[in-house]
Protein backbone atom coordinates (compact mmCIF):
# COMPACT_ATOMS: atom_id res chain seq x y z
CA UNK A 1 0.00 0.00 0.00
CA UNK A 2 1.32 3.44 -0.93
CA UNK A 3 2.13 5.61 2.08
CA UNK A 4 1.88 9.35 1.64
CA UNK A 5 3.08 12.29 3.73
CA UNK A 6 -0.54 13.27 4.32
CA UNK A 7 -1.26 9.80 5.74
CA UNK A 8 1.75 10.07 8.07
CA UNK A 9 0.62 13.53 9.18
CA UNK A 10 -2.89 12.25 9.94
CA UNK A 11 -1.62 9.25 11.91
CA UNK A 12 0.75 11.40 13.95
CA UNK A 13 -1.99 13.89 14.74
CA UNK A 14 -4.13 11.03 16.05
CA UNK A 15 -1.51 8.89 17.84
CA UNK A 16 1.13 11.44 18.85
CA UNK A 17 -0.49 12.62 22.10
CA UNK A 18 -0.91 9.01 23.25
CA UNK A 19 2.73 8.03 22.70
CA UNK A 20 5.66 8.56 24.95
CA UNK A 21 8.98 9.98 23.84
CA UNK A 22 10.56 6.67 22.83
CA UNK A 23 7.41 5.28 21.28
CA UNK A 24 7.12 8.41 19.17
CA UNK A 25 10.75 8.09 18.07
CA UNK A 26 10.41 4.42 17.09
CA UNK A 27 7.09 4.98 15.35
CA UNK A 28 8.61 7.78 13.26
CA UNK A 29 11.52 5.48 12.38
CA UNK A 30 9.21 2.68 11.20
CA UNK A 31 7.26 5.13 9.01
CA UNK A 32 10.51 6.44 7.52
CA UNK A 33 11.59 2.89 6.72
CA UNK A 34 8.25 2.14 5.07
CA UNK A 35 8.51 5.25 2.87
CA UNK A 36 11.93 4.19 1.60
CA UNK A 37 14.42 6.62 0.08
CA UNK A 38 13.84 10.10 1.44
CA UNK A 39 11.54 8.75 4.15
CA UNK A 40 13.35 10.52 7.00
CA UNK A 41 12.88 13.91 5.37
CA UNK A 42 9.24 13.21 4.53
CA UNK A 43 8.37 12.08 8.08
CA UNK A 44 10.23 15.04 9.58
CA UNK A 45 8.32 17.43 7.32
CA UNK A 46 4.95 15.78 8.05
CA UNK A 47 5.33 15.55 11.84
CA UNK A 48 7.87 18.17 12.93
CA UNK A 49 10.01 15.49 14.58
CA UNK A 50 13.67 16.30 13.97
CA UNK A 51 15.71 14.24 11.55
CA UNK A 52 18.21 13.54 14.32
CA UNK A 53 15.49 11.99 16.46
CA UNK A 54 14.29 9.83 13.56
CA UNK A 55 17.84 8.62 12.86
CA UNK A 56 18.18 7.72 16.55
CA UNK A 57 14.98 5.75 16.23
CA UNK A 58 16.33 3.91 13.18
CA UNK A 59 19.43 2.96 15.17
CA UNK A 60 17.25 1.69 18.03
CA UNK A 61 15.18 -0.38 15.60
CA UNK A 62 18.35 -2.15 14.49
CA UNK A 63 19.19 -2.93 18.11
CA UNK A 64 15.67 -4.21 18.71
CA UNK A 65 15.90 -6.55 15.75
CA UNK A 66 19.19 -7.92 17.10
CA UNK A 67 17.60 -8.45 20.52
CA UNK A 68 20.00 -6.03 22.20
CA UNK A 69 17.37 -3.55 23.38
CA UNK A 70 14.23 -3.62 25.50
CA UNK A 71 10.83 -3.08 23.90
CA UNK A 72 9.37 -1.19 26.88
CA UNK A 73 8.31 1.94 25.11
CA UNK A 74 6.72 4.09 27.78
CA UNK A 75 8.92 3.80 30.85
CA UNK A 76 7.92 6.93 32.83
CA UNK A 77 11.35 7.07 34.47
CA UNK A 78 13.02 7.45 31.08
CA UNK A 79 10.51 9.87 29.53
CA UNK A 80 11.11 13.58 29.80
CA UNK A 81 8.46 15.78 31.29
CA UNK A 82 6.47 18.09 29.05
CA UNK A 83 8.67 20.97 27.94
CA UNK A 84 11.87 18.99 28.36
CA UNK A 85 14.53 18.46 25.70
CA UNK A 86 16.44 20.86 23.53
CA UNK A 87 15.00 24.33 23.26
CA UNK A 88 14.08 25.55 19.75
CA UNK A 89 16.63 27.74 17.98
CA UNK A 90 14.20 30.67 18.05
CA UNK A 91 14.34 30.55 21.86
CA UNK A 92 18.11 30.19 22.19
CA UNK A 93 19.03 32.63 19.40
CA UNK A 94 16.67 35.56 19.48
CA UNK A 95 16.02 37.23 16.15
CA UNK A 96 17.26 34.39 13.93
CA UNK A 97 13.91 33.97 12.18
CA UNK A 98 13.61 37.70 11.50
CA UNK A 99 17.20 37.81 10.18
CA UNK A 100 16.46 34.90 7.86
CA UNK A 101 13.33 36.56 6.48
CA UNK A 102 15.28 39.74 5.71
CA UNK A 103 17.78 37.70 3.72
CA UNK A 104 15.07 35.94 1.73
CA UNK A 105 13.33 39.21 0.88
CA UNK A 106 16.23 41.68 0.54
CA UNK A 107 14.33 44.01 -1.82
CA UNK A 108 11.28 44.64 0.32
CA UNK A 109 12.49 44.05 3.85
CA UNK A 110 16.26 44.00 3.84
CA UNK A 111 19.09 46.24 2.83
CA UNK A 112 19.53 46.57 -0.97
CA UNK A 113 23.23 45.79 -0.56
CA UNK A 114 22.57 42.46 1.19
CA UNK A 115 25.32 39.92 0.35
CA UNK A 116 22.65 37.58 -1.01
CA UNK A 117 20.96 40.21 -3.16
CA UNK A 118 22.70 38.92 -6.30
CA UNK A 119 23.35 35.25 -5.45
CA UNK A 120 21.35 32.02 -5.33
CA UNK A 121 19.42 31.88 -2.06
CA UNK A 122 20.06 28.21 -1.30
CA UNK A 123 19.69 26.98 2.29
CA UNK A 124 23.45 26.50 2.45
CA UNK A 125 24.13 30.09 1.34
CA UNK A 126 21.54 31.41 3.79
CA UNK A 127 23.08 29.40 6.65
CA UNK A 128 26.55 30.76 5.81
CA UNK A 129 25.28 34.35 5.81
CA UNK A 130 23.47 33.85 9.14
CA UNK A 131 26.72 32.43 10.55
CA UNK A 132 28.46 35.67 9.52
CA UNK A 133 25.79 37.47 11.54
CA UNK A 134 26.81 35.44 14.64
CA UNK A 135 23.99 32.90 14.48
CA UNK A 136 24.79 29.21 14.86
CA UNK A 137 22.57 27.38 12.37
CA UNK A 138 22.78 24.68 9.71
CA UNK A 139 21.20 24.48 6.27
CA UNK A 140 18.56 21.93 7.35
CA UNK A 141 17.39 24.15 10.19
CA UNK A 142 17.22 27.04 7.69
CA UNK A 143 14.91 24.91 5.52
CA UNK A 144 12.76 24.12 8.57
CA UNK A 145 12.44 27.81 9.47
CA UNK A 146 11.61 28.75 5.88
CA UNK A 147 8.72 26.28 5.92
CA UNK A 148 7.52 27.81 9.18
CA UNK A 149 7.62 31.24 7.53
CA UNK A 150 5.46 29.97 4.66
CA UNK A 151 8.16 29.68 2.00
CA UNK A 152 8.61 26.84 -0.49
CA UNK A 153 10.80 26.13 -3.52
CA UNK A 154 9.09 27.59 -6.58
CA UNK A 155 10.02 28.31 -10.17
CA UNK A 156 9.07 31.53 -11.93
CA UNK A 157 5.93 31.61 -14.07
CA UNK A 158 5.21 33.23 -17.41
CA UNK A 159 2.15 35.31 -16.59
CA UNK A 160 2.98 38.91 -17.52
CA UNK A 161 1.78 40.04 -20.91
CA UNK A 162 3.33 43.48 -20.91
CA UNK A 163 1.47 46.76 -21.22
CA UNK A 164 -2.16 46.29 -22.16
CA UNK A 165 -3.40 48.31 -25.13
CA UNK A 166 -6.35 50.57 -24.17
CA UNK A 167 -8.43 49.12 -27.03
CA UNK A 168 -7.56 45.50 -26.22
CA UNK A 169 -10.98 44.33 -25.03
CA UNK A 170 -12.79 46.37 -27.66
CA UNK A 171 -10.65 44.74 -30.38
CA UNK A 172 -11.50 41.25 -29.13
CA UNK A 173 -15.19 42.15 -29.18
CA UNK A 174 -14.82 43.49 -32.72
CA UNK A 175 -13.04 40.32 -33.87
CA UNK A 176 -15.80 38.22 -32.32
CA UNK A 177 -18.48 40.22 -34.12
CA UNK A 178 -16.68 39.85 -37.46
CA UNK A 179 -16.19 36.09 -36.98
CA UNK A 180 -19.87 35.69 -36.08
CA UNK A 181 -20.94 37.71 -39.15
CA UNK A 182 -18.84 35.57 -41.50
CA UNK A 183 -19.95 32.29 -39.93
CA UNK A 184 -23.62 33.18 -40.21
CA UNK A 185 -23.09 33.91 -43.90
CA UNK A 186 -21.31 30.55 -44.37
CA UNK A 187 -18.04 32.28 -45.27
CA UNK A 188 -14.57 30.93 -44.38
CA UNK A 189 -12.83 32.10 -41.20
CA UNK A 190 -9.19 31.13 -40.68
CA UNK A 191 -6.64 31.72 -37.92
CA UNK A 192 -3.01 31.88 -39.05
CA UNK A 193 0.42 31.95 -37.41
CA UNK A 194 3.94 30.53 -37.53
CA UNK A 195 4.70 27.72 -35.11
CA UNK A 196 8.09 27.62 -33.41
CA UNK A 197 10.93 26.80 -35.79
CA UNK A 198 12.38 23.33 -35.17
CA UNK A 199 15.86 21.92 -35.75
CA UNK A 200 15.92 19.07 -38.25
CA UNK A 201 18.04 16.10 -37.21
CA UNK A 202 18.59 13.75 -34.30
CA UNK A 203 18.00 16.39 -31.64
CA UNK A 204 16.09 16.23 -28.40
CA UNK A 205 12.36 16.90 -28.58
CA UNK A 206 10.52 17.57 -25.32
CA UNK A 207 8.05 15.09 -23.79
CA UNK A 208 7.94 11.35 -23.18
CA UNK A 209 6.66 8.34 -25.11
CA UNK A 210 6.41 4.61 -24.40
CA UNK A 211 9.55 2.62 -25.25
CA UNK A 212 11.12 -0.62 -23.99
CA UNK A 213 12.42 -0.12 -20.46
CA UNK A 214 15.87 1.49 -20.11
CA UNK A 215 16.21 2.11 -23.84
CA UNK A 216 15.58 5.82 -24.53
CA UNK A 217 16.16 7.02 -28.06
CA UNK A 218 19.67 8.48 -28.34
CA UNK A 219 19.92 12.07 -29.59
CA UNK A 220 22.64 14.70 -29.81
CA UNK A 221 23.91 16.25 -26.58
CA UNK A 222 24.18 19.74 -28.11
CA UNK A 223 21.61 21.43 -30.34
CA UNK A 224 23.99 23.06 -32.80
CA UNK A 225 22.04 22.06 -35.91
CA UNK A 226 23.17 20.65 -39.25
CA UNK A 227 23.83 23.14 -42.05
CA UNK A 228 22.63 20.71 -44.72
CA UNK A 229 19.35 20.02 -42.88
CA UNK A 230 18.61 23.43 -41.38
CA UNK A 231 15.28 24.08 -39.68
CA UNK A 232 11.63 23.35 -40.32
CA UNK A 233 9.34 26.41 -40.35
CA UNK A 234 5.69 25.39 -39.88
CA UNK A 235 3.19 28.08 -40.94
CA UNK A 236 -0.35 27.06 -40.13
CA UNK A 237 -3.87 27.84 -41.32
CA UNK A 238 -6.69 26.76 -39.02
CA UNK A 239 -10.23 26.65 -40.44
CA UNK A 240 -12.37 27.72 -37.47
CA UNK A 241 -15.65 26.54 -39.02
CA UNK A 242 -14.51 23.07 -40.13
CA UNK A 243 -11.96 22.33 -37.33
CA UNK A 244 -9.34 21.56 -39.95
CA UNK A 245 -5.76 22.65 -40.33
CA UNK A 246 -3.23 23.15 -43.10
CA UNK A 247 0.49 23.47 -42.38
CA UNK A 248 3.22 24.33 -44.87
CA UNK A 249 6.67 23.36 -43.62
CA UNK A 250 9.11 25.89 -45.02
CA UNK A 251 12.83 25.31 -45.38
CA UNK A 252 14.06 28.85 -46.09
CA UNK A 253 12.78 31.95 -44.25
CA UNK A 254 9.63 32.94 -42.37
CA UNK A 255 8.54 35.95 -44.40
CA UNK A 256 5.24 37.62 -45.27
CA UNK A 257 5.54 36.12 -48.74
CA UNK A 258 5.80 32.62 -47.21
CA UNK A 259 2.79 33.32 -44.98
CA UNK A 260 0.56 34.42 -47.87
CA UNK A 261 1.83 31.56 -50.05
CA UNK A 262 0.65 29.14 -47.34
CA UNK A 263 -2.78 30.79 -47.19
CA UNK A 264 -3.07 30.58 -50.98
CA UNK A 265 -2.01 26.91 -50.94
CA UNK A 266 -4.68 26.16 -48.35
CA UNK A 267 -7.28 27.95 -50.48
CA UNK A 268 -6.37 26.03 -53.62
CA UNK A 269 -6.04 22.61 -51.94
CA UNK A 270 -8.85 22.77 -49.40
CA UNK A 271 -10.68 26.05 -48.91
CA UNK A 272 -11.97 26.54 -52.46
CA UNK A 273 -13.58 23.10 -52.46
CA UNK A 274 -15.27 23.60 -49.08
CA UNK A 275 -16.43 27.17 -49.74
CA UNK A 276 -17.12 27.08 -53.47
CA UNK A 277 -19.62 29.95 -53.33
CA UNK A 278 -17.54 32.20 -51.08
CA UNK A 279 -16.47 35.62 -52.27
CA UNK A 280 -14.97 36.75 -48.94
CA UNK A 281 -12.39 35.41 -46.49
CA UNK A 282 -11.72 36.46 -42.89
CA UNK A 283 -8.21 36.06 -41.47
CA UNK A 284 -7.40 36.49 -37.76
CA UNK A 285 -3.69 36.92 -37.11
CA UNK A 286 -1.18 38.20 -34.56
CA UNK A 287 0.09 41.76 -34.76
CA UNK A 288 3.72 40.68 -35.21
CA UNK A 289 5.87 38.22 -37.10
CA UNK A 290 5.51 37.43 -40.79
CA UNK A 291 1.84 38.50 -40.72
CA UNK A 292 2.41 41.71 -38.75
CA UNK A 293 -0.19 44.46 -38.94
CA UNK A 294 2.52 46.96 -39.97
CA UNK A 295 4.12 44.74 -42.61
CA UNK A 296 3.88 46.36 -46.02
CA UNK A 297 4.94 43.14 -47.76
CA UNK A 298 2.10 41.27 -46.01
CA UNK A 299 -0.46 43.68 -47.47
CA UNK A 300 1.08 43.66 -50.94
CA UNK A 301 1.15 39.86 -51.11
CA UNK A 302 -2.42 39.64 -49.76
CA UNK A 303 -3.47 42.03 -52.50
CA UNK A 304 -1.89 39.75 -55.12
CA UNK A 305 -3.69 36.76 -53.57
CA UNK A 306 -7.01 38.65 -53.61
CA UNK A 307 -6.58 39.43 -57.31
CA UNK A 308 -5.76 35.83 -58.23
CA UNK A 309 -8.54 34.30 -56.11
CA UNK A 310 -11.21 36.96 -56.60
CA UNK A 311 -11.79 37.06 -52.82
CA UNK A 312 -12.35 40.06 -50.62
CA UNK A 313 -9.80 39.39 -47.86
CA UNK A 314 -10.62 40.86 -44.44
CA UNK A 315 -7.89 40.79 -41.79
CA UNK A 316 -8.39 41.32 -38.05
CA UNK A 317 -5.21 41.41 -35.98
CA UNK A 318 -5.11 40.44 -32.31
CA UNK A 319 -3.88 43.24 -30.02
CA UNK A 320 -0.14 43.23 -29.21
CA UNK A 321 0.88 40.78 -26.48
CA UNK A 322 -2.14 38.49 -26.91
CA UNK A 323 -0.83 35.90 -29.37
CA UNK A 324 -1.71 33.04 -27.02
CA UNK A 325 -5.40 33.82 -27.60
CA UNK A 326 -5.11 33.12 -31.31
CA UNK A 327 -7.35 30.13 -32.13
CA UNK A 328 -4.62 28.31 -33.99
CA UNK A 329 -2.47 28.14 -30.87
CA UNK A 330 -4.86 26.05 -28.76
CA UNK A 331 -6.85 24.39 -31.54
CA UNK A 332 -3.97 23.17 -33.74
CA UNK A 333 -0.40 23.91 -32.66
CA UNK A 334 -0.71 22.45 -29.15
CA UNK A 335 -1.97 19.13 -30.59
CA UNK A 336 0.90 18.99 -33.09
CA UNK A 337 3.37 19.46 -30.24
CA UNK A 338 1.66 16.68 -28.29
CA UNK A 339 1.73 14.34 -31.29
CA UNK A 340 5.47 14.63 -31.92
CA UNK A 341 6.58 14.69 -28.26
CA UNK A 342 9.88 12.87 -27.68
CA UNK A 343 10.22 12.25 -31.44
CA UNK A 344 13.40 13.58 -33.06
CA UNK A 345 12.50 15.41 -36.28
CA UNK A 346 15.03 13.55 -38.40
CA UNK A 347 13.98 15.13 -41.69
CA UNK A 348 11.54 17.65 -43.08
CA UNK A 349 9.41 14.79 -44.37
CA UNK A 350 9.25 13.26 -40.87
CA UNK A 351 8.04 16.63 -39.63
CA UNK A 352 5.38 16.80 -42.35
CA UNK A 353 4.18 13.26 -41.60
CA UNK A 354 3.88 13.90 -37.84
CA UNK A 355 1.91 17.09 -38.46
CA UNK A 356 -0.40 15.43 -40.99
CA UNK A 357 -1.20 12.57 -38.60
CA UNK A 358 -2.31 14.85 -35.77
CA UNK A 359 -5.90 14.20 -34.67
CA UNK A 360 -8.09 14.84 -31.64
CA UNK A 361 -11.23 13.32 -30.15
CA UNK A 362 -13.18 16.35 -31.34
CA UNK A 363 -12.40 15.52 -34.95
CA UNK A 364 -9.45 17.74 -35.84
CA UNK A 365 -7.97 16.90 -39.23
CA UNK A 366 -4.67 18.28 -40.49
CA UNK A 367 -3.01 18.33 -43.88
CA UNK A 368 0.62 19.27 -44.36
CA UNK A 369 3.07 19.73 -47.19
CA UNK A 370 6.71 20.69 -47.66
CA UNK A 371 7.48 24.08 -49.18
CA UNK A 372 11.00 24.09 -50.62
CA UNK A 373 10.68 27.49 -52.28
CA UNK A 374 13.15 30.27 -51.45
CA UNK A 375 11.81 33.42 -49.82
CA UNK A 376 13.95 36.51 -50.00
CA UNK A 377 14.39 38.59 -46.87
CA UNK A 378 14.74 42.34 -46.60
CA UNK A 379 12.35 43.16 -49.46
CA UNK A 380 11.49 46.86 -49.46
CA UNK A 381 8.07 48.01 -50.59
CA UNK A 382 7.95 51.37 -52.32
CA UNK A 383 5.28 53.98 -51.71
CA UNK A 384 3.93 53.35 -55.21
CA UNK A 385 3.57 49.59 -54.57
CA UNK A 386 1.78 50.21 -51.29
CA UNK A 387 -0.52 52.80 -52.86
CA UNK A 388 -1.56 50.21 -55.46
CA UNK A 389 -2.98 47.94 -52.76
CA UNK A 390 -6.78 48.13 -52.85
CA UNK A 391 -7.15 48.34 -49.07
CA UNK A 392 -10.15 49.60 -47.14
CA UNK A 393 -9.49 50.30 -43.47
CA UNK A 394 -12.40 49.69 -41.11
CA UNK A 395 -13.82 52.57 -39.10
CA UNK A 396 -12.75 50.87 -35.85
CA UNK A 397 -8.97 50.51 -35.36
CA UNK A 398 -8.18 50.65 -39.06
CA UNK A 399 -4.53 49.68 -38.50
CA UNK A 400 -5.75 46.32 -37.11
CA UNK A 401 -8.89 45.78 -39.18
CA UNK A 402 -8.95 46.17 -42.95
CA UNK A 403 -10.29 44.58 -46.11
CA UNK A 404 -8.26 44.07 -49.27
CA UNK A 405 -10.39 44.13 -52.43
CA UNK A 406 -9.69 42.13 -55.58
CA UNK A 407 -8.85 44.02 -58.76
Amino acid sequence: MLITMEAVRSKYKLLGPAMGERARRLWAATEAEALGWGGVTQVATATGISRTTIHEGLAELKQLRKGKSSVALDDPERSRKSGGGRKPITATQAGVKEALEKLVEPVTRGHPQSPLRWTCKSTRQLAQELSRQRYSIGDRKVAHLLHELGYSLQSNRKSKEGTSHPQRNAQFEYINSEVTRFQRAGLPVISVDTKKKELIGDFRNGGKEWRPEASPEAVQVHDFGYKDLGKGIPYGVYDVNANQGWVSVGTDHDTAEFAVATIETWWKKTGKKMYSDANELLITADSGGSNASRSKLWKVKLNEFAERSGLKVTVCHLPPGTSKWNKIEHRLFCHITQNWRARPLLSHQVMVNLIANTTTRKGLKVKAALDNRLYETGIRISAEELAAVRIKCHSFQGEWNYTILPG
